[in-house]
């Protein structure tokens, strides 16, 4: 059997030039913004490390010292000393207010010298707020005292609320990273978890989770300082590709 074979002459037409010039346009646009976002993706994933470095140097510096109990009767809240005298304390003098008011104005300064102030790399100043330890997720970061976009990037920061561990509604948030950093773990809390805050005086309080849910971005009302006379705190943090936010509630341990 005789077989013929036949060959078919290519022609290349100025529509066919047209084409493969626009495909090799496009093949190396597409390499290049692959190579433009793996690029940002490294840059973004150094930042970020250098960021958690200068938190932790900042956890590392903080010396808060031994907190002193306050007698019995007396506290502190917002450096506003309240004395509470039941009917046996007031029949006789128990409490020498000179001596007490020495030691609180002492406390109160040398949590205003425990207030070391920082300059972030614009320029922006800012301080030490707290610190935040959940051991269950293993988070533990300082809480700065104000919240912007750079102060975001190197910690935790204080959204709204009085002073730590003071009665009210203490709101702290934070980035929510893929890395797990900040508060990249924290939607794996469960109610019953134990949040540790301790403040400038070096008063750590023990908080129990027992309420996680999502909201809205425009939706505050979590931020609220009604808590009935009761210690809390609300932790927020971006999720769903930051379309949400997520929101964990804890409250002081009796």
């Amino acid at each position: 059997m005789n077989q013929i074979l036949v060959t078919q002459k290519i022609y290349v037409t100025p529509e066919l030039k047209r084409k493969k010039k626009v495909y090799k346009m496009n093949f190396f646009l597409s390499v290049f913004l692959v190579c433009i976002l793996f690029s940002y993706y490294i840059y973004a994933e150094y930042d970020r490390n250098k960021n958690e470095e200068v938190s932790k140097e900042i956890l590392a510096s903080i010396d808060l010292g031994d907190y002193e109990e306050e007698p019995t009767g007396v506290r502190m809240e917002n450096n506003v000393l309240i004395v509470t005298l039941d009917e046996q304390s007031s029949n006789r003098e128990e409490i020498d207010i000179t001596k007490l008011a020495q030691s609180v104005q002492t406390q109160i300064k040398n949590k205003e010298n425990k207030r070391e102030i920082f300059t972030s790399e614009s320029g922006d100043t800012y301080s030490i707020d707290s610190v935040l330890n959940i051991p269950s997720l293993g988070i533990n970061y300082p809480v700065l005292d104000k919240t912007t976009d750079e102060l975001l990037k190197i910690s935790l920061t204080k959204f709204h609320g009085n002073d730590p561990n003071e009665r009210g509604n203490y709101v702290i948030v934070g980035h929510n990273y893929r890395n797990k950093k900040m508060f990249g773990k924290l939607s794996e809390i469960n109610n019953g978890d134990k949040i540790e805050l301790t403040d400038l005086e070096g008063r750590t309080l023990t908080y129990e989770v027992y309420d996680k849910y999502i909201v809205e971005p425009e939706d505050t009302s979590c931020t609220s300082q009604e808590t009935k006379g009761k210690k809390e705190i609300t932790l927020i943090t971006c999720t769903n590709y930051g379309t949400q936010r997520l929101v964990v509630k804890a409250r002081k341990e009796k």
